[in-house]
């Protein structure tokens, strides 16, 4: 029924119903109110698919949701107004114009990891635009897929939004179709899927991936602290982030502090048994798991190790000095594992981060201003921190997006709403005088363009 479906949203778009910005302001209130009505039930999903807390769920899931359409309700009219543009002297007399038009038809794919966050909030961005949208959200989380269905259908038309769950093959079917943009988060294989598909009609599209995110601790950071902030940053959602470190590069002078600081750290956070604890994650599936486990065969894990296949259970685990070929360093790893490679000098920092893609994000822990701001200006990556990780997400003001294998295109606050967007340029030129200069025949008007030109 895809076809139909399709057929149906476009239709619905020719109405010009989704153009009208009181229209999709006031859709937007109807799912905010759903959204604060079915918290609780939001919660109960993400604690069935992965054993999520419910801390973490309103910390990186509804609070983002519900900031972010706050956000879009508040200046829909103010982004979705034409904005007039200082018009070129070339064109006098003449007033510009810049129209913010929906593209029509999107595609929205939404990764499991952050499975409500990360299929709401481009959603609520593709509405606030005037786009009807399909959401395609994950078969790994089937309790918060199945919960996001039920929502949609209580809020929107199904010619507006509808979500089509499924697998792989659904997706197949869905990349298939004929789209007018395409919003993907997930895999850096399954990117490549979908830029090929995107391809054969030139759609659009904005592809999040991710990468090795590099963290690098230097000889002045404060280790205590540092480790404070890297146990949240990475183990939060059990190292299941895009955005998570991947591995540390550290001054071989504070290695040993740092692991006595992890060590300190993690057991704060989830006591001496993290598998008891109420606050640690599970891996989605078995499939992530074994994949996970794989990793710490024959490894030296300093911190941590031991798992569980029948809960997917790994626990916050350090390896200490694996070799650069090792499994561990090869992928982006995706889960509490978390690689620690001594460094004496620059040259192993470049060494090391130059043998892999643009990662996503790249953190550094320094009091050294000047090397801590070196390093940024160094490496190139999609976003990060200095003395903390992951907290860039959190602002809306910053883009949010990778570079080169770590995505294409960027959004988060305003920039949401212009990734949906089509910037169409106008120029209304006045009548009132008609310079015969531009007009053929060109005999004897080069010098006069020229000079021309050079004045302008």
């Amino acid at each position: 029924m895809i076809p139909e479906l399709l057929q149906s949203q476009k239709n619905f778009f020719k109405t010009g119903d989704t153009i009208n910005v009181t229209y999709r302001k006031l859709v937007l209130q109807q799912l905010k109110m759903e959204l604060i009505k079915r918290e609780s039930d939001i919660i109960e999903a993400l604690a069935k698919d992965f054993k999520k807390p419910a801390f973490e769920t309103v910390l990186t899931e509804t609070t983002v949701v519900l900031s972010d359409l706050d956000l879009m309700i508040k200046n829909i009219n103010k982004w979705a107004k034409p904005k007039r543009v200082r018009p070129s002297l070339l064109n006098f007399p003449s007033s510009d114009r810049l129209y913010s038009e929906p593209y029509g038809q999107t595609l929205i794919i939404a990764p499991w990891n952050y499975p409500y966050q990360l299929a709401i909030t481009p959603m609520v961005a593709a509405i606030a635009a005037g786009n009807t949208v399909v959401l395609k959200p994950s078969e790994l989380t089937q309790n918060t897929s199945a919960l996001l269905n039920n929502i949609i259908k209580t809020v929107f038309k199904p010619e507006h939004v509808s979500v089509i769950e499924g697998g792989v093959d659904v997706s197949t079917i869905l990349l298939a179709q004929r789209w007018d943009y395409i919003f993907f988060t997930g895999s850096v294989n399954v990117g490549k899927i979908v830029a090929k598909a995107a391809a054969e009609y030139l759609t659009p599209t904005t592809l999040e991936l991710g990468g090795k995110n590099p963290c690098i601790i230097d000889e002045t950071a404060n280790i205590k602290l540092t480790a404070k902030r890297i146990v949240w940053g990475k183990f939060l959602n059990a190292g299941q982030t895009c955005i998570a470190p991947d591995y540390i590069l550290i001054h071989h002078s504070k290695k040993e502090d740092f692991y006595k600081a992890m060590k300190t750290e993690i057991e704060k956070a989830y006591t001496s048994e993290p598998k008891a604890s109420s606050d640690f994650c599970r891996i989605v599936n078995k499939k992530n798991f074994n994949r996970l486990a794989k990793m710490l065969d024959n490894e030296n894990c300093i911190i941590g190790g031991q798992t569980d296949a029948e809960t997917n259970y790994i626990s916050p685990t350090l390896i200490d000095e694996p070799s650069l070929d090792s499994e561990v360093l090869k992928d982006e790893i995706f889960g509490p594992i978390l690689p620690v490679l001594a460094y004496k000098n620059k040259q192993d920092i470049e060494t090391i981060i130059s043998k892999y893609e643009k990662p996503l994000s790249l953190y550094v822990f320094s009091t050294n201003t000047a090397k801590a701001r070196k390093i940024i200006e160094t490496f190139s990556f999609g976003g990060g921190c200095i003395n903390d990780t992951v907290i860039h997400f959190a602002n809306h003001r910053l883009p949010f997006g990778g570079v080169g294998n770590s995505g294409i295109g960027a959004y988060h606050g305003k920039l949401s709403f212009d990734t949906f967007s089509h910037k169409k340029a106008v120029v209304k030129k006045g009548n009132w005088l008609d310079l015969p200069l531009r007009y053929a025949p060109y005999t004897g008007k080069l010098k006069k363009v020229k000079k021309l030109l050079k004045w302008l």
